[in-house]
């Protein structure tokens, strides 16, 4: 597909702040489904039953021992711009091992055309022609994995691939069963464009008895120089790698959330990147309108709202 970048094209909203669309956040519990249960609970965020038309499919995976209620404002956001956002919880307790998880995505991606649309509102359709794939941390991880065929695989074609501060383990000689980078570049033969997302603070330590959250050797910058194009790359540079969260993630797991990395001031402003950028990216690659991909290349100076360190771009 030729693909062609122009930021000269109006949009109708701005993509970092909240869209057109109301949005209905909806909990999915199998088993209290009386028919096509999902393979695991989800957190469906989908344009409300006012908004009748086909949508496209985002399906986002959480973080190492987080929940996917962490990302609830990140996928309204992202879900007000015209997408339905499935978000699984695809554990509780988990091991080192990812093995299971790419095999939980494998069958959640499956299910989406015939389970999908019976927990959406009147009118609103899946469009499962268009479906993009994406995870946060550990999640990022899992989706890189399935997108590879490592595990299992879909019957259902992938259109876009997305990284939130991936991260493949501890460090280069402690991989996450099983690993997923190789350390010889644009050696990910994804057939689809990809996109990675990295926080310039995810690889500095918050406490000297706890590694780094996102460390070198096993994070955004290596996932993204395997990548082939289209890809392309931001890097926030004074965030975080948990700054995409909800501004409030309650329990143990929640507050460890603000003590077990290096954060940055606020997470209202990542958060509205991430979901801004995965706008513009889903617009582009699912939907065919570059221009707000375009206006982040050339103008996130102006229009961002986080101070990018990184902007990078590999063509077909």
């Amino acid at each position: 597909m030729a693909v062609t970048f122009s930021s000269s094209s109006s949009t109708a909203t701005n993509i970092f702040d909240v869209g057109k669309y109301t949005v209905e956040l909806v909990s999915v519990e199998p088993h209290k489904c009386t028919s096509h249960p999902p393979p695991k609970p989800l957190l469906i965020a989908t344009p409300s039953e006012a908004s009748a038309g086909a949508f496209p499919i985002f399906l986002f995976l959480h973080g190492y021992l987080f929940y996917n209620s962490f990302y609830s404002q990140l996928i309204q956001h992202i879900a007000s711009h015209g997408f339905i956002v499935v978000a699984p919880q695809l554990y509780s307790v988990a091991g080192a091992d990812a093995t299971e998880e790419i095999k939980c995505t494998a069958q959640i991606t499956n299910w989406l055309p015939e389970g999908l649309h019976n927990f959406l509102p009147p009118h609103v359709h899946p469009n499962t022609q268009k479906i993009a794939l994406g995870g946060h941390s550990r999640g990022g991880k899992v989706a890189f994995g399935l997108a590879l065929g490592k595990i299992a695989r879909t019957d259902l074609k992938l259109s876009a691939l997305i990284g939130v501060d991936p991260v493949d383990g501890m460090d280069k000689g402690k991989q996450t069963p099983p690993p997923v980078l190789t350390y010889i570049p644009q050696s990910f033969d994804l057939g689809m464009a990809v996109m990675v997302i990295g926080s310039g603070l995810g690889e500095v330590k918050r406490n000297p008895l706890f590694p780094p959250c996102a460390p070198k050797g096993v994070n955004h910058r290596d996932f993204y120089q395997e990548c082939r194009g289209p890809a392309c790359y931001f890097v926030a540079k004074d965030y975080g790698h948990v700054d995409m969260l909800d501004d409030e993630t309650g329990g143990v797991r929640g507050k460890a959330t603000y003590c077990l990395c290096k954060n940055g001031k606020e997470r209202a402003a990542m958060r509205a990147f991430v979901g801004g950028a995965v706008v513009a990216f889903l617009r582009g690659y699912l939907e065919g309108d570059f221009s707000s991909l375009a206006a982040i290349r050339d103008r996130h100076e102006e229009i961002a709202p986080v101070e990018l360190q990184t902007v990078a771009f590999q063509e077909n």
